[in-house]
């Protein structure tokens, strides 16, 4: 299971990745990664000359409900829940060095 993908390769990824694995993670890390490119090899074998490209597997006909306009808060009520608010707006802290 292992042919595709070495230790050393998982240990070469890992050490440019930054990452520190131990002897017991190399070793699952290793079996997961040939499990992977094993299964990507099954998808790779399969006749499909026959099947038309798509973008879902699933015909969809616009999913998307229709835009309703709702209730909407009063700037009052929008303000309410403000830490802080001054003449009908949030206040929040000066950011960039900004003269209030």
């Amino acid at each position: 299971m292992a042919s595709h993908i070495s230790r050393d390769d998982v240990a070469h990824v890992a050490k440019l990745a930054r990452l520190s694995l131990d002897d017991g993670e190399l070793d699952t890390y290793t079996a997961q990664l040939a499990a992977i490119l094993d299964h990507a090899e099954d998808v790779e074998a399969l006749d499909l000359a026959d099947v038309p490209p798509t973008s879902h597997p699933f015909d969809l006909a616009n999913v998307l409900r229709a835009d309703q306009p709702g209730a909407t808060l009063t700037p009052a009520d929008a303000l309410a829940g403000a830490p802080q608010a001054e003449d009908g707006r949030f206040r929040v802290p000066t950011i960039l060095g900004e003269a209030p």
